[in-house]
């Protein structure tokens, strides 16, 4: 503050202070007049000399004001003309009024009367939302724009350099890779060391030339894994290739009867490097559980991207894993008092089969089982099976219903999950929060969403069926295994329904396990009364047939009148029928159920992956087997969205 400002003594104290002299000068006159009359002229000439001062301190602040008026004015021009700031005025249709030269330096013709989309289409669309700032490039500058609806004014900062160095952080990021060779012990078993070392060449050739092209660091931590560390650039580079090292190491082997595949567990993003390797095993163990020949990419909680996953499962040739299953699973059972047995949500033959099939390993162990079935959600096929367990007065006291389940649950009750993995899929969700032992046993690729905390957990998507799984459980239990007729008949139907009558994804283990329960009794021409289809559905599945076209590449979409009610078993099996057309390669049909929500049914001949298809829109299944249920949408609104993820299946790596 300027110096004169301290020196104002004017105002009320000093008109007190005058007040009180003239007091006391008006008394010394009435004594002495002579030294009154010097007081008052004193006190005159004081007054004058006040007021002056008062003058020229109202002059040199009003001085002082205005300079200061004009520096601020002038300062607030410089601040909006030459500052690195853009600013912009519109009005409510949205028109420029005003820009200050921040905004005119990026932009080459005259903007002033134009709407905002010469600027910016989606400015333009942000400001009809809540958002308070958004990033545009114009050119090859990126700007933060902020937005003040109050005043229609818009904030232009430059982030160019700043976005630069963003990305150039997070291409320099590390990602660690683990690569393993799926059937490197299944290939090479009984092979000769000649053959076996050129087989190994070959895909160590290929592995090196691959990692030399993309500036990879590799090495051999076994025989049947490697250890790969790039930047995050190069991963980008590789998904835009969809990772076609997965198809050149097929074709390098593929001069032998079964060529050798790729699986590929990718951690990336901000993390540590053992966060990292952490997050790759986890993306190989969930790229092994789905099959194998695939990539899974894993980011610090973020999604999983998947690649590859062309082919369908190797069937493994060894059974000692099932043998070392089947003994785990009978000390689990063992170790409890009972033992609560639950499929999926609308559960098929393959999952009813194996349930009895698990109720029956928990009967040869001493224990009383329970399948979890709600009577109210079951299709034809089931409701079939369910009238002959009925007739089954010792098997049908094991069915018990949601509600009975949650009041059977103890602490030491353990939980066989059957057909499914997700956790949102299952008949009743408040049982497996009720429960700590789960065991889980599915025949199914796994996805993203996974029970957690399983105690022990048989997946093998080489499997036919789950059916077929529980079957060589059964064959392994120490104690002499007898199923009744109905029993085994109950788990050959789910494998016969989920090969399509052993048409598709049927090895030979398949054949052994069918065999094994027709020689314990299974009948076939049972099965064959309770698949047969009513006249009523042959038509409503013809129907639906009717009205498929082809899409693109030999994809065939049908779907159903928005007000016809299909069941998700004449889904799937409208979907099998169309792939036997000629020029079909995969087939999805879509149909509303009576649960209101659509269902998706897709089968592809192993060409085209649908399970990926499918999980791009929360469902899954098999690379050639897949289905999903959407809601709150309707049947065109559906075939639209999925028109849109066969395209993006076509043209690009798929998100899950």
């Amino acid at each position: 503050m300027p110096e004169f400002l301290f020196k104002r003594w004017h105002g009320y104290h000093v008109i007190a202070l005058f007040a009180v002299a003239a007091i006391f000068i008006g008394i010394l006159t009435l004594y002495q007049w002579i030294f009154g009359l010097v007081g008052f002229l004193c006190l005159g000439v004081v007054l004058i000399y006040t007021i002056q001062a008062k003058n020229s301190f109202v002059k040199d602040l009003d001085k002082y004001i205005s300079t200061l008026s004009y520096r601020v004015n002038k300062a607030g021009e410089e601040a909006v003309t030459k500052m690195p700031v853009g600013m912009l005025l519109y009005n409510e249709d949205k028109i420029i009024q005003w820009v200050n030269p921040m905004v005119t330096s990026f932009i080459e013709e005259e903007c002033i009367g134009q709407p905002i989309t010469k600027i910016d289409e989606d400015l333009y669309n942000v400001l009809d939302s809540d958002e308070k700032e958004t990033s545009i490039q114009i050119g090859e500058n990126v700007f933060r724009a902020l937005i003040k609806r109050d005043e229609r004014l818009i904030y232009f900062f430059d982030i160019t350099e700043e976005t630069y160095v963003k990305k150039l952080y997070e291409k320099e990021q590390t990602v660690i890779a683990i690569i393993y060779l799926d059937n490197y012990d299944e290939v090479t078993q009984g092979m000769e060391d000649q053959i076996r070392s050129k087989l190994m060449s070959q895909v160590t050739s290929t592995l090196n030339n691959w990692s030399k092209e993309h500036g990879v660091f590799l090495r051999r931590t076994s025989s049947d894994r490697f250890l790969a560390i790039f930047r995050q650039e190069v991963l980008e580079k590789l998904e835009e290739t969809r990772f076609d090292l997965l198809d050149e190491v097929r074709e390098a082997t593929s001069s032998e009867k079964i060529p050798i595949t790729l699986s590929i567990g990718v951690g990336s993003g901000q993390g540590t490097f053992q966060e990292l390797g952490l997050l790759a095993q986890s993306s190989l163990d969930l790229a092994l559980g789905r099959g194998g020949d695939q990539v899974a990419i894993k980011q610090k909680n973020g999604k999983v991207r998947f690649y590859g996953g062309k082919s369908n499962a190797v069937e493994k040739r060894t059974r000692v894993r099932a043998r070392v299953i089947s003994h785990a699973i009978r000390d689990f059972i063992l170790e409890s008092d009972r033992v609560m047995i639950m499929g999926h949500k609308n559960p098929d033959m393959d999952a009813v089969g194996s349930a009895i099939g698990v109720l029956k390993l928990a009967q040869l162990n001493g224990k009383e089982g329970y399948i979890i079935l709600d009577p109210d959600n079951i299709s034809r096929d089931v409701r079939k099976l369910m009238e002959e367990v009925e007739r089954h007065d010792r098997l049908w006291a094991h069915f018990i219903t949601p509600t009975e389940a949650l009041e059977e649950v103890t602490n030491d009750t353990l939980l066989v999950i059957v057909d499914t993995h997700k956790p949102s899929l299952v008949i009743e969700p408040k049982v497996l929060e009720k429960i700590d032992r789960v065991i889980v046993i599915d025949h199914h690729r796994r996805g993203e969403e996974f029970i957690e905390d399983s105690v022990l957990v048989y997946m093998e998507p080489y499997a036919s069926s789950t059916a077929e799984l529980v079957t060589e459980l059964l064959e392994y239990q120490p104690k002499q295994t007898k199923l009744d007729l109905l029993e085994a008949t109950s788990l050959l139907a789910g494998i016969i329904v989920d090969t399509k009558s052993f048409a598709v994804r049927t090895g030979s283990r398949t054949f052994d396990a069918a065999s094994y329960l027709r020689s314990q009794g299974a009948d076939t021409a049972l099965v064959q009364n309770l698949l047969k289809q009513d006249l009523d559905q042959y038509i409503t599945r013809s129907r639906l047939i009717e009205n498929a076209h082809i899409y693109r590449n030999g994809v065939a979409i049908a779907k159903g009148s928005p007000d016809k009610v299909c069941s998700q078993v004449l889904i799937a099996q409208a979907a099998d029928t169309l792939l036997s057309m000629n020029g079909i390669v995969a087939s999805f049909v879509i149909s509303k159920r009576k649960d209101d929500a659509i269902g998706i049914s897709a089968r592809s001949l192993g060409a085209v992956n649908v399970q990926l298809i499918m999980e791009m829109l929360d469902g899954g299944g098999h690379l050639s087997n897949a289905a999903t249920q959407l809601e709150g949408i309707s049947v065109d609104e559906a075939e639209e969205l999925l028109k849109e993820k066969i395209d993006q299946y076509f043209e690009g790596g798929k998100e899950s």
